[in-house]
């Protein structure tokens, strides 16, 4: 082969060479990358049974949460099936100043146990309903697949003691990191 010839095919070699190496890195790191199982969801979720006031009992670590006390969610459904969400957290303490933070919610199954959440436009979060109380709906147990968020509500500020662990237990069992769980600060019930 010239040398002329080769001096002008020497960039496109080093390109070549350079998109193979690539390629190969990153065909690695997706190799590498940690995968889950299937995340099970329950069978069914009435919205209109799920909608209304739930307390955060406990969840994992989040960006958005830093700080929060008295963190509480609420539900209402629209007439074209999509969720209304309103998230209230009180900064620094049970009576701190309260920040919420509202988004619109969809199902994406038909069990309506699967649901993608957006605060803001273009991005959803998954909002995976794991467990849920079926009798009257006291308690829930919500994550998404990459096993980064989780969250154990109730109707009431403060669950049983029994009931969480349930749930604990049951997030380490789907492959959540439950040894991080923050158990938010509620106020007391009131006595009637």
């Amino acid at each position: 082969m010239p040398n002329n010839l080769l001096k002008r095919r020497q960039p496109v070699l080093l390109a070549a060479a350079a998109a193979v190496v690539t390629t190969g890195v990153a065909a690695y790191a997706y190799s590498r990358r940690k995968t889950h199982p299937t995340l099970p969801t329950v069978a069914h979720v009435d919205l209109a049974r799920y909608a209304g006031l739930w307390y955060e009992v406990a969840r994992l670590p989040t960006r958005f949460e830093k700080g929060c006390q008295h963190v509480t969610a609420e539900y209402k459904v629209r007439p074209d099936g999509k969720v209304c969400v309103r998230n209230t957290c009180h900064q620094g303490s049970i009576g701190g100043p309260a920040t919420t933070a509202t988004a619109t919610a969809r199902t994406t199954d038909a069990s309506n146990a699967k649901l993608k959440v957006q605060f803001f436009w273009p991005f959803e979060g998954d909002y995976w309903i794991l467990a849920l109380d079926e009798a009257d709906y006291h308690y829930a147990l919500v994550g998404e697949p990459k096993r980064e968020n989780l969250w154990i509500l109730s109707r009431t500020p403060h669950l049983e003691l029994t009931l969480r662990n349930q749930l604990i237990a049951k997030g380490r069992e789907r492959g959540f990191p439950v040894e991080n769980l923050i158990f938010t600060p509620q106020p007391m019930a009131s006595k009637p």
